[in-house]
């Protein structure tokens, strides 16, 4: 579009071309409302319209203008300079957070995303196409079912030593129970769950988990008091659930746990993030 001159849409091209044929006494105004999809009062005001000011008059009256909403150079400028640096590990959604509640900067996540876009900057994560499985359905009443799981990480950045975070969530409501930072995987953190869970919320009806050696028992040696039971004693976590009355669940896949990680992806998505931007910020 060149300067002092605006284009017409599709759309107002076809109302001009049915409109002139309404002044020639080619079809009615209400025919050529029909054809155009719009009342026969609509109609008759585009038909003034275009009497009064020509083809411009059937032009949308916004265009050209710039939109009030549009972000200014200066904050685009200030908006990819801390892109950039102190939150640089930031995904889109938790950079427009912080921009809204540390910045100042009122703006969409969708505007940060095609400014960060145009800019070059890569989205954090790769979207790849969803593989279907079937979901399984919750449960009805908080309490029925937990969902626990241990994630190995370099949580507070790479130059630190890996370590775990345990995590509990509540299968019906999405609740995240119980979370604590431990040196690895193991029955001692599965315990510490159980124990923090119980006290707090009380026994639930069952535990989801995976066969990880601390849940199950892996190794193929049985016993002679096995081989006469039929069946592998339970390691210490198994005991415990045992004696509390919780069934436990095992998960045959790693999809079967898709809830509990999913919660593990938002928290080092955004805790990593975090953990970074406090050390930039606190720490010459």
């Amino acid at each position: 579009m060149r300067k002092g001159i605006l284009g017409m849409s599709q759309k107002e091209r076809q109302r001009y071309h049915v409109l002139r044929t309404v002044l020639d006494g080619g079809i009615t105004l209400r025919e050529a409302g029909q054809v155009l999809g719009v009342c026969y009062r609509h109609a008759k005001r585009l038909k003034k319209r275009l009497k009064l000011h020509g083809a411009k008059g059937l032009i949308h009256g916004n265009r050209g203008r710039p939109a009030p909403n549009a972000v200014g150079h200066a904050v685009k400028q200030r908006i990819m300079e801390l892109s950039g640096a102190a939150y640089a590990n930031f995904n889109d959604t938790h950079f427009t957070e912080k921009l809204n509640e540390q910045e100042g900067i009122r703006i969409s996540r969708e505007t940060v995303r095609r400014l960060r876009r145009a800019n070059g900057m890569k989205a954090k994560r790769k979207r790849r196409p969803k593989k279907h499985h079937r979901r399984r359905l919750r449960k009805a009443q908080e309490g029925m079912m937990v969902l626990w799981d241990g994630s190995p990480h370099k949580w507070f950045g790479d130059d630190e030593a890996p370590c775990c975070l345990m995590a509990a969530i509540d299968d019906a409501t999405g609740q995240l129970l119980e979370a604590f930072f431990i040196e690895y995987e193991g029955s001692f953190g599965y315990l510490k769950l159980l124990n923090n869970i119980v006290k707090a919320y009380g026994i639930p009806g069952s535990i989801y988990q995976d066969r990880h050696s601390a849940l199950h028992r892996n190794d193929d040696h049985w016993s002679l008091e096995e081989q006469l039971a039929g069946e592998q004693e339970p390691t210490q976590v198994g005991w415990a659930l045992q004696e509390l009355g919780i069934m436990p669940i095992f998960a045959l896949t790693p999809q079967a746990k898709g809830r509990v990680e999913r919660l593990f992806g938002t928290l080092q998505d955004r805790l990593v993030a975090e953990l970074g931007f406090w050390k930039v910020n606190h720490h010459p």
